[in-house]
């Protein structure tokens, strides 16, 4: 594997690639619904996959009158090719807004994700997906992308071992008072946004503790986990909900969004108001868990 672990001069070059995405995704292309944006963005992905030697698909399907495609590239595993690991995350915005952390960020990180593990000799299978549709109006309906994804998974049988969905990722703070909780969260967590969370279910909290402690032990970034019901506000708020409902085991990976980002789903939500350093060393963490998992 092309480490994202080693000198600074690796981190930065992975900065500098984070940082380019983004501002294209954000900035070049701006917001991408299906009206504008959306199939540039799916094009700029494919292309992306392409330059490092993959063979990216679509799936495609109608909803609304319209035509989506979820993108996806896989690397093929060595000793179990049919047990999967998805990584996911959505390119699609909320509204024709520039979406740099919701989710140009989450995209981003896949890009470099899958850049990473390219060439790298896997005992199972690593399946890179670029989900349509997260965003309202089709938010938790058949209509989102990962949902139609994951109910092809399961109509093929697949062995998803687990799905991690890369979700708002890129904003960090350590002012006092800035991250926020739904509810009835124990108050034990911290108030201040500098850390990468990790949301689950109980029924995939083996999976979040094990993510969590392996990234705890290699990122520099500090990171938080929750598992919880689905009915606490943000614990279901991404792709992985759609895997939950097929049955298989999956997590999100965020900066926890509305309750710590302000400009989350407006116009202000621009490449400048990430914190590239932090969202460089979230990934390097990401990089050591999917390393593990899929050994």
């Amino acid at each position: 594997m092309n480490s994202l672990h080693s000198a600074p001069a690796v981190a930065f070059a992975l900065r500098t690639r984070l940082q380019a995405h983004v501002e294209t995704l954000a900035t070049t292309i701006g917001g991408r619904i299906v009206t504008t944006g959306l199939e540039t963005a799916a094009t700029y992905i494919e292309q992306k996959l392409l330059s490092y030697g993959y063979s990216p698909q679509r799936q495609t399907f109608a909803a609304a009158g319209h035509a989506f495609a979820n993108i996806e590239a896989e690397s093929s595993g060595t000793q179990h090719p049919d047990k999967i690991l998805v990584i996911g995350a959505h390119y699609d915005t909320a509204g024709n807004f520039p979406g740099a952390n919701d989710n140009a960020s989450g995209v981003a990180a896949t890009l470099e994700l899958a850049r990473c593990f390219a060439s790298a000799e896997l005992a199972q299978t690593i399946r890179w997906v670029f989900f349509v549709n997260e965003e309202p109006p089709y938010f938790q309906t058949e209509a989102m992308g990962s949902y139609v994804y994951a109910r092809r998974c399961r109509e093929l049988k697949e062995n998803i071992s687990a799905m991690l969905s890369l979700e708002t990722i890129g904003f960090y703070t350590d002012e006092p008072g800035s991250q926020t909780y739904p509810v009835g969260i124990h108050p034990s967590y911290p108030d201040r946004g500098n850390f990468l969370g990790f949301v689950s279910d109980f029924r995939s909290a083996f999976l979040l503790r094990t993510a969590l402690k392996v990234f705890r032990a290699k990122a520099a970034l500090p990171a938080q986990g929750l598992a919880a019901p689905t009915s606490v506000p943000g614990i279901a708020w991404s792709d992985h909900w759609s895997f939950w409902q097929f049955g298989y085991k999956g997590l999100m990976l965020t900066d926890t969004a509305p309750f710590r980002y302000p400009y989350y789903h407006t116009a202000q939500d621009t490449p400048d108001k990430l914190d590239y350093s932090r969202f460089t060393d979230a990934v390097q963490g990401i990089a050591a868990v999917l390393e593990h998992l899929s050994g």
